[in-house]
């Protein structure tokens, strides 16, 4: 049975028909919407969604009305209510399910609600970029069919007071569709399994047992299985055993630093698809080959969007919003510059700082990379590096020398008087450090002006320090983050240092 014969519900096919109209219309649409049916919510009626719904111009009033929430700020107001069980707080009914995400650097979980509106608005997106594969002329569409290897969270919820809370994954997994089962791997009881390293062992057991045309999951965990199957069953590559894979569907961080590694793993070539499924909705995906890394921004769907110029004009120095900062609309963003977004989506995120930052590579289709996170930069002296600059500059480094890093990250720390960036590197062969930091730091200076200049002054230098790629797990493992959803921090500030730099000592690494 092939994906695209499947008769579609009548609610999700009514949607795929939309048009690609007017930008600003379909997201004025979006936002009525969802104030629609949020106006007799406790959010909605202090905020008098009705009166802004009756106003004219509703995009402005919103804006107007309405602040700006971060995580700590919504959940401290209004989110909490919902997990003590109240209803209609800032979406109709009660919350019974939530995505626990703790990013990439919090200590403690984040409870962000899960609707049936929200999840019926991301499979919408997920047929979409399904349909959009008939794009792809070097593969084909009907491979589909075969199994999709989906490294996930488990599906075996935590039971709170009335609700089930877990990761996205797991949560989109146990309420799939029907039609959707037949090729979903692994097993709903392997799906179950909460250890990471069971649930691994497991998968790599019964690889020999399916035919895996489709793999989804976050690059660093979809790269160790892919080695441990090729370990266990003692092959060349992956294709030798899962002859039809040709698609890896990834998110969550750039697959730049791991696609040499995934090369020496494969017997022939498959099409990489970026997808930007947060826990909060489904913010974007590729939709064509060739476009620039961009992924297709969902304007005419579930989501409202704000842009939020990520400048020191709008953010402080540590990554917090100033009072009143400037938002545009879609169609108000310019191409090559960063923006933090802010979104307001069917599950009662209300101008919402998802703690992303984006790059328009194509305004005309609304195209965007991930550049990278508000709080995830270093800026000790001005050099503004990017989690983009130091995903391109390192995979520049990877080709020039042939190596695999499949982790890394970066600190800043004092240098006398002034100030250095220290890299720790993923890696388990000998490698140059000292050629190899050296390229980085070139690289990252034609790629940066700002930093370069700093170089030349208050930036005095650059250092490496380069683990096994265990290093980089174990400290996540010692912290509770083993699994598909977690992904190493790229840059290390304040707690997370210190506590990383201690791990290393005391494992003597």
């Amino acid at each position: 049975m092939a994906i695209f014969d499947i008769k579609l519900p009548k609610r999700i096919a009514k949607a795929l028909r939309l048009s690609n109209g007017d930008v600003q219309k379909q997201q004025r649409r979006v936002l009525k919407k969802l104030l629609t049916k949020a106006r007799f919510t406790d959010f909605g009626q202090k905020y008098h969604f009705d009166n802004i719904l009756m106003q004219e111009d509703i995009v402005h009033s919103y804006q107007k009305t309405v602040p700006i929430y971060n995580y700590n700020s919504i959940y401290k107001e209004w989110w909490h209510k919902t997990l003590e069980g109240k209803a209609d707080i800032c979406w109709p009914g009660k919350i019974k399910y939530y995505a626990l995400s703790s990013g990439t650097s919090e200590a403690s979980s984040k409870y962000l609600p899960i609707t049936n509106d929200l999840l019926q608005g991301n499979k919408t997106i997920m047929i979409k970029q399904l349909l959009s594969l008939r794009n792809y002329t070097d593969v084909n569409v009907r491979s589909i069919g075969r199994g999709w290897l989906m490294l996930g969270g488990s599906t075996d919820l935590e039971k709170g007071p009335g609700y089930y809370a877990g990761d996205l994954s797991g949560i989109s997994v146990k309420k799939s569709p029907f039609w959707f089962q037949p090729f979903y791997k692994p097993t709903k009881r392997i799906s179950k399994e909460k250890d990471w390293n069971k649930k691994l062992e497991e998968i790599v057991s019964h690889a020999k047992d399916w035919d895996i045309a489709f793999i989804v999951g976050v690059p660093a965990w979809v790269q160790m299985c892919m080695e441990m199957v090729i370990e266990r069953y003692h092959l060349n590559n992956i294709h030798e055993i899962w002859p039809n894979l040709s698609y890896f569907v990834h998110g969550g961080v750039s697959l730049e630093p791991y696609r040499l590694g995934f090369k020496k793993l494969l017997g022939k070539p498959i099409v990489y698809i970026e997808t930007y499924l947060a826990s909060e909705g489904f913010i974007a995906y590729q939709s064509r080959p060739n476009a620039q890394g961009g992924m297709k921004l969902v304007v005419s769907d579930h989501i409202f969007f704000e842009f939020v110029p990520f400048d020191n004009e709008n953010f402080l120095p540590n990554g917090d919003l100033v009072d009143n900062p400037e938002t545009l609309l879609v169609s108000d963003v310019q191409e090559g510059k960063d923006y933090a977004l802010l979104i307001s989506t069917p599950a009662g995120a209300w101008r919402y700082l998802l703690g992303d930052t984006v790059r328009f590579t194509d305004k005309k289709k609304f195209e965007v990379i991930i550049s990278g996170r508000t709080k995830h930069f270093l800026s000790l002296v001005g050099e503004h590096l990017s989690v983009d600059n130091m995903n391109r500059a390192l995979q520049l480094a990877s080709e020039e020398m042939d190596i695999s890093i499949p982790e890394f990250t970066v600190a800043g720390e004092p240098h006398g008087t002034f100030f250095a960036h220290k890299w720790f590197v993923a890696c388990d062969h000998p490698i140059d450090e000292k050629k190899l930091i050296t390229l980085i730091d070139e690289n990252i200076k034609k790629l940066n002006d700002d930093y370069a200049v700093e170089r030349k002054s208050a930036l005095k230098d650059v250092t490496i320090k380069v683990l096994p790629e265990e290093a980089f797990l174990n400290f996540l493992a010692s912290r509770g983050k083993m699994g598909a959803q977690h992904k190493f921090p790229r840059v290390l500030k304040g707690d997370i240092l210190e506590a990383w730099n201690k791990f290393l000592i005391e494992k003597e690494y």
